[in-house]
């Protein structure tokens, strides 16, 4: 049941990484966010990934049969990314990888995205320049349910083209399977979370220390 359910993790400043823990077993047993079309589109406003009226406008007008074929798809394209992420994290993309990326280039294919120029928000510039007036703001057509899928797949394909994939790793927690990206200034992240997995460790291996203490004497 969604509402026994802890609240998604959002750990792997990333968000396509994020959508891998979309399901995950940090504890050991699996919990799965996008068991139907309403919770992906509830992960999605959750992820901050779609704007707010273009989650309800779906949420009001389209059929929960319709939006569960979408969220059939999203756990698809999740399962697909996964085994590409199994395969290259901690190692550089190489040029003949993109093979591999077919799948995700035809969806890419699909999107309707274009941009318009705004009104800048009031933020300093943090070059010292003189603020601009104006901006480019990305829009997209959302034309279709399908189209919920376009900005993991735009994630993905930021996180292929723009990250460095050698810094793309899983929590060493044992029996945790939540991705993140290293982002952390020495690049010696190993858990999804202190509070969940890094304590856990600190506290295993503070037995273990006190067995082997207790065994000397």
């Amino acid at each position: 049941m969604p509402g026994s359910r802890p609240a998604p993790f959002f750990i792997g400043d990333n968000l396509a990484l994020d959508f891998l823990n979309s399901v995950a077993a940090p504890t050991g047993r699996e919990i799965e966010w996008l068991a139907d079309g309403g919770d992906f589109l509830s992960w999605l406003e959750q992820a901050h990934a779609v704007p707010p009226d273009i989650a309800a406008h779906f949420r009001k007008h389209a059929g929960p049969r319709t939006l569960d074929v979408v969220g059939a798809q999203a756990r698809e394209l999740r399962e697909w990314f996964r085994a590409f992420v199994i395969e290259h994290a901690g190692k550089p993309l190489q040029a003949r990888d993109l093979r591999e990326l077919t799948p995700l280039n035809a969806l890419l294919a699909r999107d309707q995205a274009f941009r318009q120029i705004e009104i800048a928000g009031a933020g300093k510039a943090e070059t010292g320049e003189q603020p601009r007036a104006l901006c480019w703001q990305a829009k997209r057509h959302w034309d279709t349910p399908k189209a919920l899928l376009l900005p993991i797949a735009e994630a993905m394909g930021d996180l292929v083209c723009e990250k460095d994939f050698t810094l793309v790793r899983k929590c060493e927690g044992p029996t945790c399977t939540l991705w993140f990206l290293d982002v952390s200034k020495a690049h010696a992240r190993r858990w999804c979370s202190m509070a969940v997995c890094g304590n856990r460790a600190k506290a295993a291996a503070h037995r273990a220390r006190a067995r082997s203490s207790a065994v000397e004497h």
